[in-house]
């Protein structure tokens, strides 16, 4: 990670644009001797002081509030003085460059947040809650990742870290005493305990699904060919005119985004060009594009017109594999269909119309079940990587069940000790520096 955690660093933690108010963030051993220079007196702890800030020759560049945080008692652990200034980004950059001449230095992104997990102020599931706070697009999403900040799923994982470790200590006796007639482990009791804490683990997995379903989202790309209505269903599912409606084929040149929700889980909708054979060099563009967006999708939408049942081979060849598709049968007010999901041999097929609204509550409801997405309370913000070390300590649990009755105490211990490993890497107990540096790397300056 670059830059030494010895020294002082500041940074805007404000957003960069004009405002009624912006904030310089300062963390380090030199904060008490800046306070003079740029204050003119030194702070009394956990106050607001309202006064000038000065420059190098002493002029005032504002006047605002001023805050001092002194070490531990502060959210990285350090030292800690913010600015609080008028909102103007040159006054701001200002202010910035002043505490620069005072031999601080520029602040890396999440370098704050990484303080105060190195500091011990908060683990590494809270650090990355707050980002993803700061990133919540849904109330929904504000809520999980105030949870996770709050530390609720830290202490789940941590009940499953202490389980694990309370199951090694008998495993582990029971390889130390091999010799002596005591049974450590128990006739059947390490199953049974292995079976319940499986269960437990499961429940968080599931939880933090839902989780990272609030914080990612998903990506649904509607795609058919010209004029069967991509653009009306996505005017549909925003609920506004986002796209040109028109009879000409090929209206859409370039891909259309909207963001919508449902039930508080994010959803990213792209209207594409529809899918044909074109000289025109623009519409080959967009068609270009389209392809590349098929391939990023987590579902397509493959819309088609109710009026012809079969869809073409050449437009299905066109559709990525290893991508879920949904065919949507659009116009269905032009044929008497009635609206609502189907499940066939094929996939599940949506009877629909775009311009009437009949049968778009049966697509909402069908985003939601591909995904397995519930809206429920008590939910905290999880990322992939939380999903990835949950799915691993499951799978060692699963073969330390397996060496029951069949393989070594030892192996049962290693198993034992992998899932541990792989629950610590998600508040940080068990964390490269690397991965530390990924993670941190993401944050926004100044945070």
């Amino acid at each position: 990670m670059g830059g030494s955690t010895r020294d002082t660093i500041a940074a805007i933690a404000t957003p960069p644009g004009r405002g009624g108010i912006g904030i310089v963030r300062v963390s380090g051993e030199a904060v008490p001797s800046i306070m003079p220079a740029v204050l003119g007196k030194a702070l009394p702890p956990r106050h607001a002081h309202f006064g000038p800030f000065l420059d190098a020759d002493g002029a005032i560049l504002d006047r605002g509030v001023a805050l001092y945080f002194p070490a531990p008692q502060s959210f990285t652990g350090e030292h800690v003085l913010e600015l609080h200034a008028h909102g103007s980004p040159v006054l701001l950059d200002l202010l910035l460059r002043r505490l620069l001449g005072l031999g601080v230095r520029p602040a890396r992104a999440g370098e704050f947040s990484e303080r105060a997990f190195l500091n011990g102020k908060l683990d590494l599931a809270q650090a990355e809650a707050i980002a993803d706070l700061i990133a919540s697009t849904t109330e929904q999403a504000a809520r999980s990742a105030q949870r996770s900040l709050e530390g609720e799923f830290s202490r789940r994982i941590h009940q499953l870290v202490e389980e694990l470790i309370e199951l090694r200590q008998y495993v582990e006796a029971s390889i130390d005493f091999a010799d002596e007639d005591l049974d450590f482990l128990g006739e059947g009791a390490m199953e049974e305990r292995l079976r319940a804490l499986d269960r437990r683990l499961q429940a968080i997995r599931l939880t933090a699904r839902q989780g990272y379903l609030l914080q990612e989202g998903m990506t649904v790309v509607i795609a058919g060919r010209p004029n069967v209505g991509k653009s009306s269903l996505l005017n549909r599912l925003a609920a506004r005119d986002t796209a040109i409606v028109s009879e000409i084929p090929g209206t859409t040149r370039d891909l259309l985004r909207e963001h919508i929700h449902i039930d508080g889980l994010p959803v990213h909708v792209i209207d594409t060009a529809g899918l044909r054979d074109s000289l025109d060099p623009v519409e080959m563009e967009g068609i270009r594009r389209t392809r590349a967006a098929l391939h990023r999708a987590d579902r397509v939408l493959l819309l088609l017109d109710a009026r012809d049942r079969e869809a073409p081979a050449s437009l299905l060849g066109e559709l990525p594999t290893g991508v879920p598709i949904t065919r949507i049968y659009n116009k269905i007010d032009l044929t008497g269909l009635a609206p609502g999901l189907v499940e066939t041999p094929e996939g599940p097929v949506i009877h629909l119309s775009a311009k009437t609204g009949a049968g778009v509550d049966a697509l909402v409801q069908h985003l939601k079940a591909s995904v397995g997405y519930e809206a429920a309370e008590g939910v905290f913000v999880a990322r992939r990587r939380h999903l990835d070390s949950l799915a691993r300590a499951c799978a060692a649990l699963q073969r330390a069940a397996s060496q029951l009755g069949i393989g070594t105490a030892e192996l049962l211990a290693e198993e034992l000790r992998q899932a541990q490993v792989a629950l610590s890497e998600i508040t940080g107990d068990f964390t490269s520096e690397d991965l530390l540096e990924r993670i941190f790397s993401r944050f926004c300056v100044g945070k």
